[in-house]
C-alpha cells in the first residue's frame, strides 16, 4: 500500500507541477507577445482553474492520512484560493485584465511548480538539496506578493462591480447581508488569515531546513 500510494502521490504532483509550468509559460508568453500584463487570465485562466479545482484533492489526503498534512491548512489555502479565482475573477469579466491577476498567477504558478516538484520528487526520497530549499525559501517573497498586491488588492477592486450587479443575490437572499458585505468583511479578516498560514509555512521552514543543517553537521 506504501508503495502504490506513493506512486500515486508521485504521478498526482507530476502532473501539478506540470500544469503550473505550463500555466507560467502562458502567462509570460503573453506578457512577452502583448508586452502587457493585461492577459494573464486570458492566456491561462481556465487552466489554472482545472488546476486549482483539482487540487481540493489534496485535502482528502490529508483528511485520510494518505500525507502527514492534516486537512485544516489545505483547507485554509484551497478554500481562499479558490473563492478569489471561481467566485472573483472567473465572474466577473471586467476585473480579469487587471495588473493584480498578472501578479497573482506569476506567484502562484511560480510557488505551486517549485512545490509540487519538491512533493513530486519527495515520494521516492531523492529530491535535491536545493529544490527543498526553494520549496523553503521563495514562499517568503511570493507568499505576501501574491496575497498583498495581488488577491487582496483585486477583491476591492472587484467591490464596485460585485456591488452594481448585486452579485449573488439569490443565495445571500436568506441571508442578512450580501455578497458585497461578506467580502468587505473577508478582507479584514484575510490579513489575520493569511498570517495564521503563513506562520505556519516558516515553522515548516525551520523543521525541514533545521534538519538538513543538523544532518550536515553530523
Amino acid at each position: 500500500m506504501s508503495r502504490l500510494s506513493n506512486l500515486y502521490l508521485f504521478a498526482y504532483n507530476s502532473l501539478q507541477a506540470f500544469g503550473w509550468s505550463v500555466s507560467l509559460f502562458q502567462v509570460l508568453s503573453g506578457f512577452v507577445v502583448t508586452r502587457s500584463v493585461d492577459g494573464a487570465y486570458a492566456s491561462a485562466g481556465e487552466l489554472i482553474c482545472l488546476l486549482q479545482a483539482a487540487a481540493f484533492i489534496e485535502v482528502l489526503h490529508g483528511a485520510l492520512g494518505i500525507v502527514p498534512s492534516g486537512a485544516l491548512f489545505p483547507l485554509m489555502q484551497w478554500a481562499g484560493r479558490a473563492h478569489f479565482l471561481f467566485a472573483i475573477v472567473r465572474r466577473i469579466s471586467e476585473i480579469q485584465e487587471l495588473p493584480a491577476v498578472f501578479i497573482t498567477f506569476i506567484a502562484w504558478c511560480l510557488s505551486d511548480v517549485i512545490r509540487y516538484l519538491h512533493y513530486a520528487l519527495n515520494c521516492f526520497k531523492c529530491c535535491p538539496p536545493w529544490v527543498t530549499y526553494l520549496r523553503y525559501t521563495t514562499f517568503i517573497v511570493l507568499y505576501p506578493l501574491g496575497v498583498a498586491p495581488g488577491e487582496m488588492w483585486l477583491m476591492f477592486q472587484a467591490l464596485p462591480f460585485i456591488k452594481k450587479t448585486d452579485l449573488y443575490a439569490d443565495f445571500f437572499s436568506s441571508i442578512p447581508f450580501n455578497y458585497y458585505d461578506f467580502v468587505r468583511v473577508l478582507l479584514l479578516f484575510y490579513p489575520f488569515l493569511w498570517l495564521k498560514l503563513y506562520l505556519h509555512l516558516f515553522k515548516q521552514r525551520r523543521s525541514k531546513l533545521g534538519k538538513r543543517h543538523e544532518k550536515k553537521k553530523n
